[in-house]
């Protein structure tokens, strides 16, 4: 039985504090480096009657990036990646919402990393929806997308003596969505 039915419809807000956009790349083609935005907002719009008159917008502020390493975060920020102080801001903007099937979607849009914008098509999977102790209905979403950094102009490399390269092109995105329909926020049950 889904989880979505027509009460769900209206708009819904990211929780910061239950949120997480992460990503993963290797590093020296021997290891994982992972990472985190902690500054991330966003807003689902849903028809649950009609799910592809249903949108997504997300915004991540770039200098929020965070690897548990002072350093590389500071070389992340700078414009051998995502050149913060020009573009401090990475956008999805959805241009289509399609169930795929029971309580999973392919959300397509447009994602805007520096000054390149291309779209993507990110599946996206409903955990389920919950009244939490606050009175809030509360949503949870996961998602997992592979992106290939240097078609958004991320293209810093450093080649190893070995062969390879320091930095793997292709980067994981991980999204771990809680978000709270805005009619509810706030409300005591």
């Amino acid at each position: 039985m889904t989880l979505f039915d027509p009460s769900m419809s209206g708009e819904w807000r990211f929780d910061p504090a239950h949120t997480r956009v992460g990503f993963s790349a290797r590093h020296a083609m021997v290891t994982t480096v992972r990472g985190t935005f902690k500054e991330v907002s966003g807003v689902i719009r849903v028809d649950a009657e009609e799910v592809s008159r249903s949108s997504v917008e997300v915004v991540i502020q770039a200098a929020s990036v965070d690897t548990y390493n002072a350093q590389r975060d500071e070389h992340l920020r700078s414009v051998d990646f995502f050149d913060v102080e020009t573009y401090p801001e990475i956008r999805f903007v959805s241009s289509t919402v399609d169930e795929v099937e029971e309580d999973n979607f392919m959300v397509v849009g447009d994602l805007t990393i520096k000054s390149t914008t291309k779209q993507v098509a990110i599946p996206i999977a409903l955990l389920g929806i919950q009244r939490d102790p606050m009175g809030n209905l509360r949503a949870g979403f996961e998602a997992t997308r592979r992106l290939n950094r240097k078609e958004f102009g991320l293209h810093w490399n450093m080649p190893l003596d070995k062969g390879g390269v320091l930095v793997s092109e292709k980067v994981s995105l991980e999204f771990e969505i809680s978000a709270i329909r805005t009619e509810d926020a706030g409300q005591a049950s």
